[in-house]
Order: C-alpha cells, then sequence, then structure tokens
C-alpha cells in the first residue's frame, strides 16, 4: 500500500512513516499542495491523507483539484470538533475524516475500510460480464466504463457517487437504509457516517436532475432511499 500525506507537519510525518512501515506500508510526505500534485502525477498513491490547514492552499481546495482529475481516496484530517469541516470535505468529494489528535491504529482501520469498500465495488461492476448498460427513461449507466448520460447528456461522478448510483439502480425500487449503504460501499456499518451517506445522495440527486424536475432517488421517510427510475421501453 502506497499512501501520501499531504500535511506540513513534519514530525506526524516521521511518526507514521515509521507506523506504517509496520504493516508494510509505504508513506509519501508532501508539506506543501505543489509538491503533492507532482507527487500524484508521478506515482498515484493508494490513498491521500489530506490535512485541512496547508500553505499555498488550504485542504478543501487541494481536495477540489485532487477529485478532478484523480479517482484516489482521500481522507481528511480535520480539528476536533469542527464539524462543518468534516461536511465540506465530504460534499468535495472526500471519502472520510479524521478528528486531529488521532490514533494510528485508527487512521490504518479507515483506510483499510476504503480500500475494502472499492474492491466490494469493483467486485459488483465484475458482475456486470457483459458489459450491458442499465437504460432507464432518461438515464444510461454503463457499469464496465463508469459513464453516465442524463437525457442524452454525459455527467461526470466521483467513485463514490458513480458507486451509489449503480448499487441503486441495479436494484430499482428496493429501500436502502444509510446502514445499509455504508455496508454495501463501506464494507462496515458505521453510524458515524451516516451524514456522509445524506451528502453524497444529496449531490447526486443535483447531477441526475431532469428537465422536469423528477428525481431518480426518492426519500422514503423513517426508511431510507431507493431508485424510482422508470424502465425504457
Amino acid at each position: 500500500m502506497n499512501v501520501l500525506l499531504i500535511d506540513d507537519d513534519i514530525n506526524l510525518a516521521r511518526l507514521l512513516k515509521q507506523y506504517l512501515a509496520g504493516y508494510q506500508w509505504q508513506l509519501q510526505h508532501a508539506a506543501i499542495p505543489s509538491d503533492a500534485y507532482r507527487k500524484i502525477s508521478e506515482h498515484p498513491p493508494d490513498a491521500i491523507i489530506l490535512d485541512v490547514m496547508l500553505p499555498e492552499e488550504d485542504g478543501f481546495q487541494v481536495c477540489r483539484r485532487i477529485r478532478g482529475k484523480w479517482d484516489i481516496p482521500i481522507i481528511m484530517l480535520t480539528a476536533r470538533g469542527e464539524v462543518t469541516d468534516r461536511v465540506v470535505g465530504l460534499e468535495l468529494g472526500a471519502d472520510d475524516y479524521l478528528p486531529k489528535p488521532f490514533e494510528p491504529r485508527e487512521l490504518v482501520a479507515r483506510i483499510q475500510t476504503i480500500v475494502r469498500r472499492l474492491e466490494r465495488a469493483s467486485d459488483r461492476s465484475n458482475q456486470h460480464q457483459k458489459g450491458d448498460p442499465l437504460t432507464f427513461k432518461g438515464i444510461t449507466i454503463r457499469p464496465l466504463t463508469q459513464e453516465v448520460e442524463v437525457e442524452g447528456h454525459a455527467v461526470k461522478l466521483t467513485s463514490s457517487e458513480f458507486r451509489l448510483l449503480l448499487l441503486f439502480a441495479s436494484h430499482p425500487g428496493r429501500v436502502y437504509s444509510r446502514d445499509n449503504i455504508m455496508n454495501e460501499l463501506r464494507g462496515t456499518e458505521v453510524e458515524l457516517f451516516s451524514r456522509s451517506v445524506d451528502i453524497t445522495v444529496s449531490r447526486l440527486r443535483q447531477k441526475l436532475k431532469l428537465k422536469s424536475k423528477r428525481t431518480f432517488i426518492t426519500t422514503v421517510w423513517g426508511s431510507g432511499y431507493r431508485f424510482a427510475g422508470e424502465a425504457s421501453v
């Protein structure tokens, strides 16, 4: 596992490098965003640990730029108690967050959870062996290429948004609770992340909005969400 830490705390980088070595993981370190972009371009990591407070650009700007070019899992480091930072990071496409100070073992567990989630998503995509698209009125989803078209126009989704859409569209009409969704996409049921589910659903709805204002994802109050796409004739 190759992990990139984007944080100007040299001591933290030194400690994490030693700790992760015990798992046979390699840690790259970038103290400034410009160095991080160079490292990602040259040797894309398997996961990124991103601090909010950085020189040159703040972590939110860095997250936005990374998510715009690379599909790499991102864990954001936030100040303890700063709920706004966590929400903003998730809205920008971060996969998870961890308040400072933190235990290195918890960081490892978070990264492992994300990796399991990605592997499970990959397994689900591989089940579509023929690569047949999922087609409903107004939307076409291509599992193998992760392409989505809404009313004939391509829509760009993050990996987490696409995985959520594919989960819904593979079982039209089925109601998924937040715990169901987290179990499917993260590999574990953790109530702590229920807010991130709501945020991802909200982003997905905005991107998949039809001219008629009809939504493909509906809320079942008290239960969760379901895909409401109509079968294509």
